[in-house]
């Protein structure tokens, strides 16, 4: 990842075309155009995590095969309610920056950058009164990288790695030697055991019928004596779509349960190529880690356009991985992310659809019907109190739980359906 401070933007002579020129101008930043080495997913990023950006922020990209500079496209600037909790174990790192949503362009080798302040619009927090044209301090573009999609293998990799068959945080089962493969990523791929082989790119998809017993053979969720369990849909892998484990912190974070689903949109848009689906999330993965400064992956699964399903978060797919997707509603739920923006875009068919599979199966793992509501726990936020309990759906978009587009009118919009495909798939 190549990180470039943005600097100052003084007269109105100085600054491109569209921005602002009035006398009395609004703070701004930004980056003259030049060439880089090659990058896909731009982000701008700033010290503090509790600090607003208000304000426009634009970018224009060169393509690395053509040439061509593409026109000014806008960078999704509220990016905090795809976080973590106040209190949460992420925050306590001291690392967390404050973040826009990450825009997908494409293999580039040129940026140019401009941030301008809202006018009259604070640099700290939401609720804040406007009272100033500033922007938060420490502004800097990211350019990710997407890499490729084979993780390097770690130094102790040469002559294999022990892995192993139990559960993750399990010392008991045989240990497996799998070759040129880390310690950290046997960790991610044994947290899916017995669902996949250690090593294993991918979780095949199982019918109703064997989804049950699957989940009462390992013991997972907290099954019922009539259990509601959608049919297993097949969800590439962390290993399958490249993450490189080196960068996570090395332990798995749980919740105690999955109460509830939120679906979001990325806010990355829409012009990538399903093939592209693993490189854009080697880069969201990047950005989210090494340029916000989270723990991990921010959301529980992921949905490309064609509707395949990807784990997220590393700590195993069936169990209650402490997402960081929602801020204040994190605990005791999972985040689904569809990669792209649907705000005035309409979401696949494809993606709706899993989105109905993933949730009648995740859910049905801790016997929740979709179609029903659910209490949970504010964490704070910028919609509901710390520690207020909140009555929502079981599947809910993002909105529900914190002020924000997410995920997307459109999308936001699909998710009555949703619901009622993905209890008929649980046969309620």
């Amino acid at each position: 990842t190549q990180s470039l401070p943005l600097a100052p933007l003084g007269p109105a002579a100085d600054r491109p075309p569209g921005m602002s020129t009035s006398p009395r101008l609004p703070e701004a930043r930004g980056l003259a155009a030049r060439g880089v080495e090659r990058f896909s997913m731009v982000g701008v990023v700033w010290d503090d995590a509790g600090t607003q950006l208000f304000g426009r922020v634009q970018v224009r990209t060169r393509s690395a095969s053509t040439g061509t500079w593409s026109g000014w496209q806008d960078v999704e600037t509220h990016n905090s309610e795809h976080a973590p909790d106040p209190e949460a174990l992420e925050r306590g790192t001291g690392r967390v920056r404050g973040s826009t949503a990450p825009l997908w362009v494409g293999e580039s080798d040129g940026i140019e950058v401009r941030v301008q302040a809202e006018a009259g619009t604070p640099a700290k927090a939401t609720r804040a009164a406007p009272t100033a044209s500033r922007l938060p301090s420490g502004l800097r573009i990211e350019l990710v990288d997407p890499g490729t999609a084979d993780p390097p293998a770690a130094a102790d990799a040469k002559n294999g790695t022990v892995g192993t068959a139990g559960g993750p945080g399990d010392d008991k089962g045989d240990a497996v030697v799998l070759p040129d493969m880390s310690t950290a990523t046997a960790e991610a791929s044994s947290a899916n055991v017995p669902h996949a082989p250690l090593g294993a790119k991918e979780i095949t998809g199982l019918n109703q019928e064997d989804s049950i017993a699957d989940a009462a053979l390992s013991g997972d969720g907290a099954i019922s004596s009539t259990p509601y369990i959608g049919p297993r849909p097949r969800i590439v892998t962390r290993l399958g779509w490249g993450a490189d484990e080196s960068l996570r912190e090395k332990a798995f974070a749980y919740t105690s349960t999955v109460k509830a689903a939120f679906v979001h949109h990325t806010a990355s848009g829409n012009n990538y190529a399903c093939k592209d689906a693993p490189a854009v999330l080697r880069s969201l993965y990047r950005y989210h880690v090494v340029s916000a400064g989270w723990r991990d992956f921010g959301y529980n699964f992921a949905i490309d356009k064609c509707g395949t399903v990807y784990e997220g978060r590393a700590g195993g797919v069936t169990r209650p991985v402490l997402g960081a997707h929602t801020m204040g509603f994190n605990a005791d739920s999972m985040g689904i992310a569809v990669i792209g923006t649907f705000t005035t875009t309409a979401p696949p068919a494809a993606a709706v659809d899993s989105v109905a599979a993933l949730t009648a199966w995740k859910l049905g793992l801790f016997n929740r019907d979709p179609r029903a509501t659910i209490t949970l726990k504010s964490g704070g936020g910028n919609l509901y109190a710390k520690g207020s309990s909140v009555k929502m759906n079981v599947i809910s978009g993002h909105r529900d739980g914190f002020a924000t587009e997410c995920p997307g009118k459109l999308l936001y919009g699909q998710l009555p359906p949703a619901r009622t495909a993905s209890a008929r798939l649980q046969g309620r």
